[in-house]
């Protein structure tokens, strides 16, 4: 839409150019404040703009870091940075890291028996080798490997007249250890991370609005999939909104806290069937003066955050998700999920996502609000109205009766000069 805008203007000043002229017109690239102050009825298509979520449906946040020169930070905390890669990358690593230090120490297991002397008393009984049966690399490799692993056939031993190789012998054992210990609890970290716990939480597929305890309230649903349960569970929700302060500042991607029950408690969710998560539109509320009718034209996105202890390991679990503008329905109530069975509740998730229109009004809060106090005005004034009204009836009826009395005297007036005459 940009672009198509700033060609217009382009075409109009090379309208007055020489059609011959070997200047090249790069289009402008406008901030997005401009943007937002060019008329929105040039072209059709700027006013449907697609609106780019912050946090995806399934929680991954829709940000990619980029000109990240500081990369050194990273290799300071490997061992996030190794939970944080990819399992393919991950297990890569896993078995590179073990095969390189069994090559490594196999190879100054060789050296060893190389520089010694024991590759060339192979089968002299008289000769006593630093490692006994070690002919090869290879044989070298399998004890590095028998070493490390602590594993011993008892084939292969190391002898007392090697003191370099009681030393190396000692060292690959505490290197080893420490190599076992990172590696072993950077997959068991991997393992039992509680990203797949989150899978199991769902939310709502939609957000509605209506009425609930004659207030205005945007409400969504979050359920548990799993018997076992999250432990302190806790809901918050953010609105991801950019704004222009009154200095002209623009601040992309502003979060908003939405208050969904942190002053009454209702955010801590004892969470084992499905809850409907309410927020009520009032004058703290982003969406106080936010009407049906202006709802689909703001460019807004409401990030909702489940977090929690998994019962059984203990560990966090944080589980996202998110709305915008075309999942926000005005009108509509959950359709309930709970049912009492004989002995037991039942949850049917397949009405998790449902709706149902229900009558609600069109207008804001914050109309609603007005409309409201508007009709409780005569109920406050009623007294003083009444009052009034009856002084100006009574002060309408002495003039019609002034009016009635005058005309009646002059109508008197007339027939008396009639009669004289």
């Amino acid at each position: 839409c940009l672009f198509l805008m700033a060609a217009n203007v382009l075409e109009e000043d090379s309208m007055e150019q020489d059609i011959e002229s070997p200047v090249t017109i790069h289009q402008p690239k406008l901030p997005k404040q401009a943007r937002e102050d060019l008329p929105k009825n040039i072209n059709k298509e700027c006013a449907k703009r697609k609106i780019q979520r912050y946090v995806r449906k399934d929680g991954k946040c829709n940000v990619h870091h980029g000109n990240v020169r500081e990369t050194y930070r990273y290799l300071t905390d490997i061992f996030t940075t190794l939970v944080d890669l990819k399992w393919r990358f991950n297990l890569l690593i896993f078995v590179m890291v073990y095969t390189v230090t069994w090559l490594f120490f196999g190879m100054i297991w060789w050296l060893i028996a190389y520089m010694r002397g024991d590759m060339d008393h192979i089968g002299d009984s008289t000769w006593t080798p630093c490692v006994s049966n070690l002919n090869g690399f290879v044989s070298a490799f399998l004890f590095s490997i028998e070493t490390e692993t602590t594993i011993g056939y008892g084939y292969r031993v190391i002898t007392d007249k090697c003191p370099e190789g009681i030393i190396l012998l000692l060292v690959q054992s505490v290197l080893g250890s420490i190599v076992n210990a990172f590696m072993v609890g950077c997959m068991f970290v991997k393992i039992s991370q509680p990203k797949k716990r989150a899978e199991t939480l769902v939310f709502s597929t939609n957000a509605v609005i209506s009425m609930r305890d004659g207030k205005l309230c945007l409400m969504f649903r979050v359920g548990d999939l799993r018997n076992s349960h999250i432990v302190e569970a806790s809901i918050r929700a953010k609105l991801i909104k950019s704004k222009q302060t009154k200095e002209g500042e623009f601040i992309p991607l502003n979060q908003t806290d939405i208050n969904v029950g942190y002053y009454t408690g209702d955010d801590r969710l004892f969470l084992v069937s499905p809850l409907i998560i309410s927020h009520e539109i009032n004058q703290q509320s982003p969406f106080w003066e936010i009407s049906k009718a202006q709802l689909p034209k703001e460019e807004l996105e409401i990030v909702v955050i489940l977090e929690g202890m998994v019962e059984a390991t203990g560990m966090t679990c944080q589980a996202r998700s998110s709305y915008i503008t075309s999942e926000i329905l005005w009108g509509y109530r959950f359709t309930p999920v709970l049912t009492l069975e004989d002995g037991f509740y039942e949850v049917d998730y397949n009405s998790f996502h449902e709706t149902y229109e229900t009558n609600t009004p069109v207008y804001s809060a914050k109309e609603l609000a007005e409309m409201a106090s508007r009709a409780e005005l005569p109920l406050t004034w009623s007294v003083s109205s009444k009052l009034d009204q009856h002084a100006e009836l009574e002060t309408e009826e002495e003039e019609k009766n002034q009016e009635d009395q005058n005309e009646r005297n002059g109508d008197v007036a007339n027939l008396e000069n009639e009669s004289k005459l």
